[in-house]
């Protein structure tokens, strides 16, 4: 067991916490696993007590990855029966398979963006689930001065903003990303906002979508509707570092959504 800083990102396997690459932790040889220092110093305070899972990002779009490539296999070998192996070498994934695989990888790029923040007072609970629903909550950052609910997304294309109306018509706003029109994504964050609220009434909450890989230009190009913050991980994380002169009682709020939302 060695304490030292990670030349590659890893994940915590006591909490299940992202550790970006260059963070201190501990690395286990003999098992070739990390943990962050939160654990460490748990352990060697046993009468501190435990910290509350953070989740893994992306873990739950990664399984669902995983189950829908397995499935698609094992159609394919059923149908090419001795040459199944050679069909599934050359057939490429399908689109609906690959997407999940690719939201995983959003939801672990942005994790662990999110989880850099620990030392600044805010704490993130990764891929939640919503009780009673096979949805899930993809981040949950609190800081000092409220929660935030955060959807990753991995999309290709510039996120814009498309007004229409206001004077003589309804005003009317649409989110579009290159070419695909995105505004169901704001009415999922809106809805997940809702479901959390009750659960801690007296607590800010604010939705951000945010756009992993986006064609965001160099300067600028952020924007909000209907509430909800359409930004980069970069500007997300900007909006969430000013948020550290409230009062909130950031643990305490962290272990009141862990044992409602649990992991994914």
């Amino acid at each position: 067991m060695k304490q030292m800083r990670l030349r590659y990102a890893g994940i915590c396997r006591l909490c299940g916490t992202s550790i970006p690459a260059g963070t201190q932790a501990v690395y286990e040889s003999e098992t070739k696993t990390v943990r962050c220092l939160e654990c460490l110093a748990h352990a060697e305070k046993p009468t501190r007590p435990p910290p509350a899972q953070s989740g893994v990002a992306g873990a739950s779009a990664r399984r669902e990855y995983e189950r829908r490539k397995a499935k698609d296999e094992q159609r394919l070998r059923e149908k090419w029966g001795r040459l199944g192996g050679l069909a599934v070498a050359l057939s490429d994934e399908r689109q609906s398979t690959k997407a999940w695989e690719t939201g995983a990888v959003g939801e672990q790029r942005l994790g662990a963006r999110l989880d850099s923040f620990a030392g600044q007072g805010i704490v993130v609970l990764h891929d939640r689930r919503i009780p009673g629903s096979k949805a899930n909550i993809d981040h949950i950052a609190i800081t000092p001065s409220g929660i935030w609910v955060i959807d990753a997304k991995r999309y290709k294309g510039r996120p814009e903003l498309k007004v229409e109306g206001g004077f003589l018509r309804p005003r009317t706003e649409t989110l579009v990303v290159g070419r695909r029109h995105c505004t169901k994504l704001v009415d999922g964050v809106l809805n997940q906002i809702d479901v959390l609220r009750p659960h801690l009434p007296d607590v800010a909450v604010t939705g951000a979508l945010c756009f992993v890989e986006a064609d965001w230009p160099l300067i600028g190009g952020f924007f909000a509707t209907r509430g909800v913050h359409v930004v980069s991980p970069r500007r997300l994380g900007k909006l969430l570092t000013r948020e550290t002169d409230g009062a909130i009682d950031v643990a305490n709020v962290r272990d009141v959504l862990a044992a409602v939302f649990r992991p994914a």
